[in-house]
């Protein structure tokens, strides 16, 4: 099996909690050390015995319980604000890694269920302690393998993740970009770089002719 064959499998039997219990900022940060031989298989307390055995399997491993050093397995939770106290701090909208927490400064926040996957990472900054973890319905399906994560939410969580973590590097490019040109107004003077900039855009046209 190739490498990134190998991180897609073994990311398939994590539940996309994101709560970065294992220590990895991510569940496919987890994974690619896993298929690099540098993390353990009973590092995931959402995934718990299921995921264990899941990959135990995969990498041809034996079983063993999940270390109790990265938390213990417990059905999944979801988060719910009290919006009578919030006060629109947005400190657990930063923290939300799958964007399930939607609001704006200085205006009530509320959570998005179907978007939370109970990684409990909104609580230490919510600085009004508003926020509660309460346990969610299970969902069963059809040859699914988690009792409390089907395959429509675990997909849903990865996408959310991957998104959020692409626009916020898109962001910091932004203010790079932003950073850089602000030192070259103070080094050549904005008429230079406009200059410099039709002086670009011309050779390019002039290659295209």
């Amino acid at each position: 099996m190739q490498r990134e064959e190998k991180i897609k499998a073994i990311d398939e039997w994590l539940p996309q909690t994101q709560c970065t219990q294992c220590t990895y900022p991510r569940c496919h940060d987890y994974a690619v050390a896993l298929a690099d031989g540098e993390a353990d298989i009973n590092q995931c307390p959402p995934g718990g015995e299921i995921t264990v055995n899941g990959l135990a399997a995969l990498l041809d491993k034996p079983i063993k319980p999940i270390d109790p050093k990265f938390g213990m397995h417990k059905p999944k939770q979801v988060a719910i604000i009290d919006e009578n106290i919030c006060i629109g701090c947005v400190m657990c909208i930063k923290a939300c890694p799958t964007d399930a927490i939607i609001g704006a400064a200085k205006v009530m926040h509320t959570v998005i269920e179907r978007d939370c996957t109970g990684c409990e990472l909104c609580l230490e900054p919510c600085p009004v302690d508003c926020i509660d973890m309460v346990d969610q319905i299970q969902v069963t399906e059809d040859n699914w393998l988690w009792p409390d994560y089907s395959p429509e939410a675990t997909t849903r969580a990865r996408t959310q993740t991957e998104q959020k973590i692409e626009r916020e590097a898109n962001r910091k490019f932004d203010k790079s970009s932003m950073k850089k040109l602000k030192e070259l107004r103070k080094e050549k003077g904005s008429e230079q770089i406009k200059s410099d900039i039709a002086a670009a855009l011309a050779r390019v046209q002039a290659r295209k002719s």
